[in-house]
């Protein structure tokens, strides 16, 4: 059900995700993320050759393309109707909707997400966590990574100029500092001592965390 409270998901996707442009430099600009690293934390909390995996807010499938080798079922999800007709050329099974509107189904056995999250406020955050979390079975498998803050409030300026000072200067090639700066005055990136609870809460045991320069979370969970 879409309720009138609900938030517009596509509208906070942002506009370079409805471009096709875009979208063709997107994986360039992220710099080819290898998944092989998370697909191996999902198999290690449980997940094997027979499990259905949903990839949500899949972008251009970087997870959902090497997956698929991996687990019998793999669902690539985006809001983006640009992301999914990118995502459509590779072969994947791909479903147009966003955290709070996709519906599985059957049981999932996995999710993955990556660099999504954060386009949601804390309060949808927490519902597209329950969300994830009704769609999964007892013992299911979340993996997350996003950019997630591994600070306290008091050196957001010290950590913040160190993450400028090695950004991008084409912005064709990765991310600029204006392009960091843009994501903290109009995204969603939240506290870990936040976003924590909210798994809890979810419903979810924290099995693993990684965090790359205070930044960058990758967190392993499992339903309850």
């Amino acid at each position: 059900m879409i309720h009138n409270w609900q938030l517009d998901e596509l509208a906070h996707a942002g506009p370079e995700h409805l471009d096709a442009d875009f979208i063709a430099g997107y994986d360039r600009k992220q710099g080819f993320p290898d998944p092989a690293d998370d697909i191996a934390a999902m198999r290690t909390a449980g997940l094997g050759s027979d499990s259905t995996v949903v990839d949500l807010a899949a972008g251009t499938g970087q997870f959902a393309r090497q997956a698929k080798e991996a687990f019998q079922r793999v669902v690539a999800v985006d809001v983006s109707p640009a992301m999914t007709a990118a995502l459509t050329q590779h072969g994947l099974e791909v479903v147009q909707a966003g955290f709070l509107t996709f519906q599985p189904d059957g049981p999932l056995d996995g999710v993955f997400t990556r660099n999504a999250l954060h386009q949601l406020p804390d309060f949808f955050k927490v519902v597209a966590l329950q969300r994830i979390a009704d769609m999964l079975r007892p013992g299911g498998v979340l993996r997350v990574r996003d950019l997630i803050y591994d600070f306290a409030p008091s050196e957001v300026d010290a950590v913040f100029a160190d993450w400028f000072a090695g950004a991008a200067d084409d912005p064709a090639a990765g991310y600029t500092a204006e392009d960091y700066a843009e994501h903290i005055r109009t995204e969603y990136s939240t506290f870990r001592w936040l976003f924590e609870p909210m798994l809890t809460a979810a419903g979810f045991d924290i099995v693993d965390v990684e965090y790359e320069r205070r930044l960058y979370g990758a967190y392993t969970c499992v339903k309850r």
